[in-house]
């Protein structure tokens, strides 16, 4: 437990910078570097895929809409709509605001673990069993801590206010959904990790599964406010 627990700090630490040195390097550099994450993730879930409804291929003489649906909808997905969505808040907020949108999903993450370990109680749903009410809640209230952190950066867009906080605990809620549908699949897959890039994490989508919902839908949000 302690070799696994090491592996998953030792692996954070070292994705973290990656991602900051990314994020705040040229904007060309985290244009390939979101390309390369899109195809990893969207190998990542073919696989997944392939398990639920085995291997698809597409006849030469008649379209097959299951092979369309099921191998190359996270493809359009991931590069149309993640990927288009997520280079533009970059482009257009700047990477100190993208990485307030990572914090939200981060924070959520870490209130689910800390509150729902601390607390327990109540499962949230049959789909993740470690999963509880306690912890759902813990994560709505972690939401809002990168808003508190950020207002005081310097030339920070967003002040605290009611509708700020609503864009956090919206942005906390489609992660958590992003959680729990990726959680879904895999559990009807009867697969534990959708992969073993990282150590001690397991896959990419394992570890973003709620991010690459929540950083489109954040997108939508910011033309309310």
């Amino acid at each position: 437990m302690t070799n696994e627990l090491n592996k998953r700090i030792i692996t954070s630490v070292i994705l973290f910078i990656v991602f900051l040195a990314i994020l705040y390097s040229h904007s060309s550099v985290f244009g390939m570097s979101l390309l390369v994450f899109g195809f990893a993730i969207c190998i990542e879930f073919n696989n997944i895929l392939r398990k639920l409804v085995g291997d698809l291929y597409l006849p030469s003489a008649k379209f097959n809409s299951k092979f369309f649906v099921y191998m190359w909808l996270p493809f359009i997905y991931m590069f149309f709509i993640f990927g288009l969505l997520t280079y533009d808040i970059y482009r257009m907020e700047g990477p100190t605001f993208f990485l307030f949108i990572i914090s939200i999903c981060f924070f959520t993450d870490i209130g689910g673990y800390v509150v729902g370990k601390t607390i327990g109680g109540k499962r949230l749903t049959k789909i993740s069993p470690n999963k509880t009410l306690s912890g759902s809640i813990g994560s709505f209230l972690f939401s809002v801590i990168p808003l508190i952190i950020f207002i005081n950066i310097n030339n920070f867009q967003l002040k605290f206010e009611i509708n700020t906080v609503i864009l956090c605990l919206l942005i906390s809620l489609v992660s958590q959904i992003g959680d729990l549908f990726i959680s879904l699949l895999k559990r009807k897959a009867k697969i534990k990790n959708t992969g073993n890039i990282l150590p001690g994490h397991g896959g990419l989508l394992d570890r973003t599964d709620g991010i690459i919902f929540a950083i489109p839908f954040s997108k939508l949000l910011l033309s309310f406010i």
